[in-house]
């Protein structure tokens, strides 16, 4: 069978695969497009194969809160270059990939890659994730992904941040009394500055309440042992700790942190501040912060 530019141009758009592959695809298929789209994956499949092992240390964080305010998303998509990171072809993975986990409910990065791709459900993300790594020639991977969605019958709105260099992102739950309250400007704003503030610094957790006790634990140990080591009286040597694992609390969780944009003031003090001005109060449920390459 003849292989015609305009049928080498058709498959070039469905598989974004260079114009030689697409031609040979057509060849070796007899013309046959589906086949050919096929021939090319099984291709594709390959070349990722070769590329599994390369390390990906840039990328994206792909971010999207939905309009309505009740709902928001970020995905991590790696890959080896920034160059490849600012590509056409990666960047409308990462867009496809918010869409990918905006629709769907997936326990872990395993049964993500074996969901149907959102683009073309006759592929699995994993398939449609080795047909890009085939097209740019860079390994590349998934990494954290969350979705968050307003708790059912309450007031208030998922609030979010993501970075001008788009490989940070954050997703915050917020709370308050009414939906009159949850509309208003001020409470938008608290939502965003509050996201801005787990970008920046990083908190572990809200409050003390919800650290990991372990966590806790090994600080408090370490400064037992540095009060051991500096010949403390073992008498008073609890007491250093616990005034140690104070401040560390006050340095990690959100609520005590100091405020970045005024440091007279904590996030709690700006909390208040504002439930003040809406007339109804707070509360900052839990938050997600996504650092591409961040453990």
């Amino acid at each position: 069978m003849s292989i015609t530019a305009a049928m080498v141009k058709d498959l070039r758009e469905k598989t974004a695969a260079g114009m030689m592959d697409c031609k040979k695809a057509l060849t070796e298929c007899d013309g046959d497009m589906e086949k050919a789209v096929d021939w090319l994956r099984q291709k594709g499949l390959s070349k990722a194969a070769k590329k599994a092992g390369r390390a990906t240390s840039e990328g994206l964080v792909g971010f999207e809160l939905a309009a309505d305010g009740k709902s928001g998303v970020a995905v991590e998509v790696k890959c080896e270059t920034d160059f490849v990171a600012r590509g056409d072809k990666f960047q409308g993975f990462v867009k496809d990939m918010v869409a990918q986990v905006a629709k769907g409910e997936y326990a872990d990065s395993e049964a993500l890659l074996a969901a149907p791709f959102v683009a073309d459900a006759s592929v699995t993300v994993k398939e449609a994730l080795d047909g890009v790594i085939a097209t740019t020639g860079e390994n590349m991977g998934l990494g954290k992904f969350a979705k968050m969605e307003l708790a059912a019958g309450k007031s208030g709105l998922i609030g979010g941040y993501l970075h001008s260099n788009g490989k940070l992102a954050v997703l915050v739950e917020m709370q308050t009394g009414s939906d009159a309250a949850a509309a208003s400007e001020a409470f938008h704003e608290v939502a965003k500055n509050v996201a801005m503030q787990i970008a920046a610094a990083s908190p572990l957790a809200v409050s003390a309440e919800g650290l990991n006790p372990e966590v806790v634990e090994h600080e408090r140990e370490v400064y037992r042992q540095k009060a051991r080591e500096e010949g403390k009286p073992e008498q008073i040597i609890e007491k250093i700790a616990e005034g140690a694992v104070k401040k560390f609390c006050k340095d990690v969780c959100l609520l005590d942190q100091l405020y970045i944009r005024d440091d007279k003031m904590t996030i709690s003090d700006l909390i208040k501040g504002a439930a003040k001005t809406i007339g109804e109060p707070i509360t900052v449920v839990r938050f997600v912060r996504i650092q591409l390459g961040a453990e």
